[in-house]
C-alpha cells in the first residue's frame, strides 16, 4: 500500500509499474512458448499499453486550471526529464529515425546532432527564462512581453501551423503500428490511433499527459535498446554495440562492394510501390555536400527550441532552478535512444545482407525469400517488396524493397528473435508517438482556447467553460490530423522535419530576444512572425514545385530562410518604431533573474 501524496510517492510508483511491465512481457514470453499467435501477441501489448495509459489519464482527470494547462507547477526535474523525452521522441525518431539513417546514411546523423543540440539553446536561452516568467502557453509569453492581440493570434497561428503538420506524422505512426499489430487497413488505423491519443489527454490535460509520458518513455527506452542489445549479442557485435559501430558500417561497404549493384531503370522503379526504398544507401540531397548536414543540423537545432509543446514542459516544473536542471534530464534521457538509432540501422542491414548471418536474403531465391514468414507479413502490410528486375531468380541488392518504417519494427522478426520482441517494439512505437502527440495536441488546443477564446474573446469565462472549450478542440483537432494522416501526403521523417522548420520561421527569434532584447517591440514581433512563416511557405512550395533553391537550401531546411527573414524583419521593424514602454523593459529585466516570483504571479 503507497501512502502519502503522490509526487512523494513518484519512484516507489513508477518503479512497481516498471516490474508490473516486465512481467507483463515475461507472460507474453510464456505464452509464445504455449503456442500464443503472433496477431495475438501483438493486440496484447497495444490493447495493454494503451489500456494503462489510459487509465492513469482517467486518475489524473482535473477541473483547475493550473493543473489543467501546467500540471500544478510541481513536476519534479528528474520525472520531468523523463515525460519531455517521451513528448519528444516522438513516432519520427523511434519509428523513422533509424530508417532514415538506414536508406539515407551519414546525412541523416544531422538530425541527431540537431535535435540534440537543439537542447542547449533551450536550456541556455530560453526554458529557464521562460519558466520565471510564469506563463500558460508560449503564445500567453508572446501576448504579454509584446502586448496586443494581434501578436498573440499570430503565434497562435504559427503554434497551429508547426504543431498540427507534427501531428499528423505521430498519428502516421501509430496507423502504422495498429495496422500491423491489429491487421487492419491504415486508413480506419489512424483513428484507432487517435482515440488512444485522445483518451490520454482529454480529462486531464497536463497533468495527465505528464504522467502518462513518463510512463510511456519507460514502455518505449525498453522496447528500442531490448533488440539492439539482443540482436547485437546473437550477432557477435557485442553486449554493447555502440562501440563497434564502425567496425559494422565498413562491414556494410565491403558487402555492398561485394554483391554489386545494378542501378534499377526507370520502368523498374515504376513497379515499385510507393514509399518504398532500395536496400542500399540511397544519395540525396541530405548528404551531398557539408554545407547540406550543417543546414540540417543547424535548422534542427532552433526549431527544438522553437516547439511549443516542448517549451510548455518547462513550464510545469516548480522553479526557475527545476527547469534549467529538468533540460539536462530531458537530454540524458533523449541519449539512451539517440545513441542507439544509427547502431538499430546497421544491425538491420547486415541482418539482411551479411551472408554469414542465417538472417541474409541477398543471393537466396526469390522462392525462398518469398517463403519466409516475416516477409510475407510485411508484405502483406505493403512496407517490403522484392521483384527479379535481373531476371536471373536470385534476389538481388537493387531486388529488395523496403518503407522506412518497416526498419525498426520489422528487425526483431528479421534477426530471428522471438516475436514478444516485436510485439514489444510495437508497444514501444506505439508509446513514442503516442506521447508526442498527447503533447502537440494539447499544446494546439491550449493555445486556441486559452489565447484566442479566453484571452481574445470572453475573459470572463469560468474555468469549467475553458476547460470544455479545450477539451473539445482537442477531439476536433485530433480528428482532423488524423484525417490529414490517411491520406499520406508526407512521410512520417519529412513532416517532422517540415513541422521544425515552420516554428523556427515563426517563433524562434521572437522568442529568443523576446529575453535577450529590450528594444524588441510589438511591431518587429508582428512583422517577424508574420514575415518568417510568411516567407518559409513561400520558400517550401516554391522548391517543391521545381523552383531553384537559394544557398543551398532544400525542401528540409527552408526554416533558415524563414528564419532569417523574421530575424531581419524583427530588427528593422523594432528600430523604425517607438521601443518598448518602461515597464515591459522592466520586465524583460526581471525575467532574466534566475530566482524569485514569476513576473506574472502564475
Amino acid at each position: 500500500m503507497i501512502k502519502g501524496k503522490f509526487i512523494d510517492n513518484l519512484p516507489k510508483v513508477y518503479g512497481i509499474y516498471t516490474g508490473g511491465f516486465i512481467g507483463f512481457i515475461i507472460l507474453m514470453a510464456i505464452g509464445e512458448q504455449m503456442g500464443m499467435t503472433a496477431k495475438a501477441i501483438g493486440v496484447a501489448f497495444v490493447a495493454f499499453t494503451i489500456f494503462i495509459y489510459a487509465l492513469i489519464g482517467y486518475l489524473s482527470r482535473t477541473a483547475q486550471a493550473d493543473a489543467y494547462y501546467v500540471a500544478g507547477r510541481q513536476v519534479p526535474t528528474v520525472f520531468n526529464g523523463m515525460a519531455t523525452a517521451a513528448d519528444w521522441m516522438s513516432g519520427a525518431s523511434f519509428v523513422a529515425m533509424a530508417g532514415g539513417i538506414y536508406f539515407k546514411g551519414y546525412g541523416y546523423m544531422a538530425l541527431l546532432v540537431g535535435w540534440t543540440g537543439g537542447y542547449i539553446l533551450v536550456a541556455t536561452l530560453l526554458a529557464p527564462y521562460l519558466r520565471k516568467f510564469g506563463c500558460y502557453t508560449v503564445p500567453d509569453f508572446i501576448g504579454t512581453r509584446y502586448g496586443g492581440n494581434l501578436a498573440r493570434f499570430l503565434a497562435v497561428v504559427v503554434l497551429t501551423v508547426a504543431s498540427f503538420t507534427y501531428v499528423t506524422a505521430q498519428i502516421n505512426a501509430t496507423g502504422t503500428i495498429a495496422s500491423v499489430a491489429l491487421d487492419i487497413d491504415f486508413k480506419y488505423a489512424v483513428y484507432v490511433g487517435l482515440i488512444s491519443i485522445l483518451l490520454c489527454s482529454m480529462l486531464g490535460g497536463m497533468r495527465a499527459v505528464t504522467w502518462t509520458q513518463v510512463a510511456q518513455y519507460i514502455v518505449l527506452i525498453i522496447a528500442y535498446l531490448l533488440p539492439i542489445f539482443w540482436i547485437s549479442n546473437k550477432m557477435g557485435a557485442g553486449f554493447f554495440p555502440h562501440f563497434m559501430l564502425a567496425d559494422e558500417v565498413a562491414r556494410i561497404g565491403e558487402l555492398e562492394q561485394q554483391f554489386g549493384f545494378v542501378k534499377n531503370s526507370a520502368a523498374d522503379l515504376a513497379t515499385v510501390p510507393k514509399g518504398l526504398a532500395g536496400i542500399t544507401k540511397a544519395h540525396s540531397a541530405v548528404n551531398a555536400t557539408p554545407w547540406a548536414f550543417i543546414s540540417l543540423a543547424l535548422a534542427m537545432m532552433m526549431g527544438t527550441a522553437s516547439l511549443p509543446h516542448v517549451m510548455m514542459r518547462y513550464f510545469t516544473t516548480p522553479s526557475v532552478k527545476a527547469a534549467r536542471k529538468s533540460v539536462g534530464w530531458s537530454l540524458f534521457f533523449i541519449f539512451l535512444l539517440y545513441s542507439s538509432a544509427p547502431m538499430l540501422a546497421t544491425l538491420s542491414k547486415l541482418s539482411l545482407i551479411d551472408p554469414t548471418l542465417s538472417t541474409g536474403i541477398i543471393g537466396k531465391s526469390f522462392a525462398e525469400v518469398q517463403s519466409i514468414d516475416w516477409f510475407q507479413n510485411w508484405n502483406q502490410a505493403n512496407l517490403m517488396f522484392i521483384s527479379d528486375f535481373n531476371g536471373n531468380g536470385t534476389l538481388e541488392l537493387n531486388e529488395f524493397f523496403m518503407g522506412g518504417k518497416a526498419v525498426v519494427l520489422a528487425t526483431p522478426e528479421i534477426a530471428g528473435l522471438p516475436y514478444v520482441i516485436s510485439g514489444l517494439v510495437a508497444a514501444g512505437g506505439m508509446a513514442a508517438a503516442m506521447s508526442t502527440a498527447d503533447g502537440l495536441i494539447l499544446a494546439i488546443a491550449n493555445a486556441i482556447s486559452h489565447d484566442v477564446y479566453y484571452k481574445m474573446i470572453d475573459p470572463k469565462a469560468e474555468t469549467a467553460k475553458r476547460l470544455l472549450v479545450a477539451r473539445v478542440l482537442l477531439v476536433i483537432i485530433g480528428f482532423a490530423g488524423a484525417t490529414i494522416a490517411a491520406m499520406e501526403i508526407q512521410g512520417i521523417l519529412g513532416s517532422v522535419i517540415w513541422a521544425f522548420d515552420f516554428a523556427m520561421s515563426g517563433l524562434f527569434f521572437p522568442l529568443v530576444l523576446g529575453v535577450w532584447w529590450k528594444r524588441a517591440n510589438r511591431q518587429g514581433a508582428i512583422a517577424g512572425m508574420a514575415l518568417g512563416l510568411g516567407s518559409a511557405i513561400w520558400y517550401l512550395v516554391w522548391v517543391r514545385t521545381g523552383g531553384s533553391g537559394f544557398l543551398g537550401l532544400s525542401q528540409l531546411t527552408f526554416g533558415i530562410f524563414g528564419a532569417g527573414v523574421s530575424f531581419i524583419a524583427m530588427v528593422v521593424v523594432s528600430l523604425m518604431t517607438q521601443e518598448p514602454d518602461k515597464a515591459t523593459q522592466k520586465m524583460v529585466d526581471e525575467v532574466r533573474i534566475p530566482s524569485g516570483r514569476t513576473v506574472t504571479g502564475k
